[in-house]
């Protein structure tokens, strides 16, 4: 077993390449990096367990991954797929025959949301519950580390029990979250394949020396019996998974359970669950159970076929109320299905008189908490609990939402916790990505890093968050007190409130082009400036993006701004520049040269600010004029500041409607360089105008007898009498690209990038 630090993603993609001999892929977020990494693996000759490279064919849709899947099953090959959300919903006709059939196969699903009202590209278990009655069996991961033990055992099962396997994990919360795991070398792993089950299923290939007729019609007289013929494997398949658990856990080092109980021996109060939700409360009731709470909670690692006597092996004899939670809705239902089945299994057992209430939580990546797992317990205490809640948001509709009270604090005091305010392709993301990678493949330290990412990728703004522990992290939830906070783009500071959590004496660090007292004074808004000073906060600036752009780097300001975060250990100055040669190798010596030297300019260019004890009474300005609109300032305003967590469900049209023509009050605000007008170079060929991707620079003719303020700057328009000629940017509306500037054709360039701070006056604030 060795270590690693990598994302859910890939880790299981490792795991399910080993055991692979065709993949039919394609790509759907967050799945997309399980299939990515396996071609690239392939075409670099990477073998599997069996020393051949596995076929990886990527096909032109969902329903052509699915054929090929049900096809290549059914000549004998181990076949895998990733999918997700829509995706894996095209794939279940076919499903449905792969488990008829009893064909081995796996599906890893990065489970996602289902478009519904609206498109959600986060991670929730809609699509996984939609496939619950096709007959796979479901294996659910908690974490980074288990998503791989799990692909290990979901491989080992499917052949065991001749049933397909389908294995899901949150998508982003544990596709996409970097974690220091254990991985097994695939020579530890060749021994635990069942060789006689292999060849057997290998056996039952179609092939033309031993044909068979599958996939036949069937009358009334004899389809519902044969339907009933398959139930002995289906009765089977928990003790022969819990015995490849068991068998695991000598190469892993893990033992888990079917269900797995964390908590107290005599809880009253039980929570059932199952995902990246799970950790939080598996955290929560360590803390609860300290505090000497009766409570605890069951990790359901296989959701079908659901084994009613493994569940109440784990169930406390003591258990009073149990607390159901899904990631899902079932629109119309009695209740989701983890929470009905839990009720079924206890009314069969004779143990119906616990009382189950069921919740939903965490649809579309919304947070899960301590604090929410907290709401849970308090009110399963209560003696008429409320059912069918929700958690983690405020209903004040149908009121099914347990109200959040004070703050749970579970976190270790060991622990250091780091946000990064980024904006998309800015590098903060795939900095802080080689941060843990350093951090947690070179040191004794366990690292965690989750990043919240704009839908609108490039340009949009990006919230990396970091850990590092001396033991594993559990916390699969957003950091609200960080030690240290980077905000990597100064328009920020009047969008967000990025030092709300901050811990007293914490570190702040800041980009921007403000070097004197005076300056900082007069730019920095009111609100940061007493957060700084109320909580004694290090307040660095550095002025990474004028670096980045002087060493060619376009922007792109991620490493010099992540060097200042390792720059005080000098092996890790090191091993950064070892990583950002390898990242870069692929494009070339100048590339790697600048990013090298921006590792060694980063520390010379940061400086700690003495600011003033005047700061904690800073009076607030107004910085723009807020445009006039009731949806904007009551729906757009909290969710562009990112506050749209806490927007009510009364917020929201039911059919998940809006109006149109509200993009116009999304001012970003946010580049570092805008393009200014040199009026004496234009030709008025408005090319740049075309270019624009974000549309924010415009020609426009005006009247020469139209009076116009000083500063307007015009020139005679060509080709048409008594008019004047004018290229106007919005620079509120410009993300800084420059692409205006590099399409210009003039001898001499008629529009050039300069300074924000300098070239916003110039422009307006329309």
């Amino acid at each position: 077993m060795k270590q690693f630090t990598v994302d859910g993603n890939t880790a299981v993609a490792y795991i399910s390449y080993a055991f692979t001999e065709i993949a039919a892929i394609y790509p759907i977020t967050p799945s997309s990096p399980m299939a990515e990494q396996a071609d690239l693996w392939a075409t670099q000759g990477k073998k599997n367990l069996f020393g051949d490279v596995p076929k990886i064919i990527q096909m032109q849709s969902e329903g052509g991954v699915a054929g090929t899947i049900h096809g290549a099953a059914t000549c004998g090959a181990l076949t895998t797929t990733y999918t997700c959300s829509q995706g894996l919903l095209l794939a279940l006709p076919n499903m449905y025959k792969l488990a008829g059939e009893l064909l081995p196969t796996v599906f890893h699903v990065s489970a996602r949301a289902l478009s519904a009202h609206a498109l959600s590209i986060f991670g929730d278990h809609q699509d996984v519950m939609a496939c619950r009655e096709c007959g796979f069996i479901m294996l659910a991961s908690s974490s980074v580390q288990e998503a791989a033990d799990l692909a290990f055992i979901a491989h080992l099962g499917t052949l065991k029990t001749s049933i397909p396997v389908l294995h899901f994990f949150d998508g982003f919360r544990t596709s996409h979250e970097f974690s220091k795991i254990e991985l097994p070398d695939y020579e530890e792993m060749f021994p635990y394949i069942d060789q006689a089950e292999l060849e057997k299923f290998r056996a039952r290939g179609l092939t033309p020396e031993k044909p068979i007729q599958r996939g036949t019609a069937q009358n009334p007289d004899i389809y519902f019996q044969n339907r009933e013929a398959a139930n002995r494997f289906y009765l089977d398949a928990p003790n022969q998974l819990q015995a490849i658990m068991e068998k695991a856990a000598e190469l892993l080092g893990r033992r888990y359970q079917l269900f797995d109980y964390f908590g107290a021996e005599d809880a009253k109060y039980v929570a059932v669950l199952m995902g990246s939700g799970a950790s939080v409360m598996e955290e929560t009731v360590e803390k609860l159970c300290a505090l000497g709470d009766k409570v605890g909670v069951i990790k359901v690692r296989l959701f079908r076929p659901f084994s009613v006597a493994h569940f109440l092996r784990v169930l406390p004899k003591t258990c009073e109320k149990i607390a159901v939670l899904d990631r899902s809705k079932e629109a119309g239902a009695l209740g989701e299905a983890l929470y009905l089945d839990v009720c079924a299994a206890l009314a069969e057992s004779g143990r119906g008189c616990i009382r189950v209430f069921g919740g939903r939580y965490g649809l579309g990546s919304k947070e899960f908490t301590p604090d929410a797992c907290l709401a849970v317990f308090e009110n399963l205490k209560k003696d008429e609990p409320k059912n069918h809640f929700t958690v983690g948001i405020e209903d004040d509709c149908t009121h099914l939402s347990l109200p959040i009270g004070n703050r749970l604090d579970v976190i270790d005091s060991n622990l250091l916790s780091c946000i990064f305010y980024g904006l998309g392709s800015d590098g903060t993301v795939g900095s802080n990505k080689d941060t843990v990678k350093i951090v947690g493949d070179n040191t004794p330290l366990f690292a965690q890093a989750y990043f919240c990412y704009d839908s609108k990728k490039s340009g949009g703004a990006t919230v990396s968050h970091l850990r590092f522990s001396n033991g594993q992290i559990r916390s699969s939830y957003l950091i609200e007190t960080p030690d240290f906070v980077a905000c990597h783009n100064p328009s920020y500071l009047t969008r967000f409130s990025i030092l709300s959590g901050i811990k007293e004496g914490g570190i702040f660090l800041l980009n921007c082009p403000w070097k004197e007292q005076n300056e900082l004074n007069e730019r920095i808004p009111a609100p940061i400036k007493r957060q700084i000073s109320t909580k004694k906060l290090r307040f660095f600036t550095v002025d990474a993006t004028a670096l980045a752009n002087e060493l060619g780097l376009q922007g792109r300001t991620g490493v010099i701004m992540q060097e200042n975060v390792l720059l005080p250990y000098e092996k890790a100055c090191s091993l950064l520049k070892d990583s950002l040669t390898k990242k870069f190798a692929r494009k070339g010596e100048k590339i790697i040269e600048r990013n090298l030297l921006s590792v060694d300019s980063a520390l010379e260019s940061l400086q700690e600010i003495n600011y003033p004890n005047e700061w904690k009474n800073a009076n607030d300005t107004p910085i723009l004029d807020a445009p006039k609109n009731e949806y904007f300032e009551s729906f757009m305003r909290p969710i562009l500041s990112l506050q749209g967590d806490k927007l009510p469900v009364s917020a929201f049209s039911p059919d998940g409607s809006v109006p149109t023509d509200t993009i116009k009050y999304e001012k970003h605000g946010v580049p570092f360089l805008l393009p200014v007008w040199i009026a004496d170079n234009c030709i008025q060929c408005n090319r740049c105008s075309f270019a624009c991707p974000h549309a924010v620079i415009r020609p426009f003719l005006i009247d020469e007898k139209q009076a116009c303020p000083d500063g307007f700057i015009t020139k005679q328009a060509i080709g048409v009498k008594e008019a004047r000629f004018r290229i106007q940017i919005s620079p509120h509306d410009c993300m800084g690209c420059g692409v205006c500037a590099d399409v210009c054709p003039a001898k001499e360039k008629a529009l050039v990038m300069r300074p924000a701070t300098e070239s916003m006056p110039l422009q307006g604030t329309n």
